[in-house]
């Protein structure tokens, strides 16, 4: 597995879609993922710090786990079927692990505010993943932290 962090949210102009940039911890790969406006929306703000007057969706979640005394462990991008990535969410429950399939970008808006470390199959980021060469300036883009 490969450690992740977020690079960078932004606007995919071919695809009209928002986009998530992971960067490999350890290397100089990228792995970009297409997510959607509202989930764009609520990573960008856990990881500026910013709290809604009312709870978002992962918020919510995030909330009723703690309620429930259960913990984020990690998530995993973990496949990259016709396109489309497939993540788990690995919970520690009453000492058990559970994992949970989810969307990447729900994963990562829950990650984001339970502080636990992203990871991909290194054969995701081989099918998907490009280099710094590749990304073709994304070092000279600010990052998103």
């Amino acid at each position: 597995m490969i450690r992740l962090k977020i690079d960078r949210i932004g606007i995919d102009s071919q695809e009209q879609s928002a986009l998530i940039i992971l960067k490999d911890e350890s290397g100089g790969r990228y792995l970009p993922v297409s997510i959607g406006g509202f989930e764009a929306q609520s990573i960008a703000m856990a990881v500026q710090g910013i709290r809604p007057a009312r709870p978002l969706t992962h918020d919510l979640l995030k909330g009723m786990l703690d309620s429930l005394d259960v913990s984020v462990a990690m998530i995993i991008i973990d496949d990259l079927r016709d396109q489309v990535f497939y993540a788990q969410i690995t919970l520690n429950v009453d000492g058990r692990t559970i994992e949970v399939d989810s969307r990447p970008s729900d994963a990562i808006a829950l990650a984001v505010r339970a502080n636990c470390p992203i990871f991909a199959l290194e054969r995701v980021l081989v099918a998907a993943g490009v280099s710094e060469e590749e990304a073709g300036g994304q070092e000279e883009e600010p990052p998103l932290h």
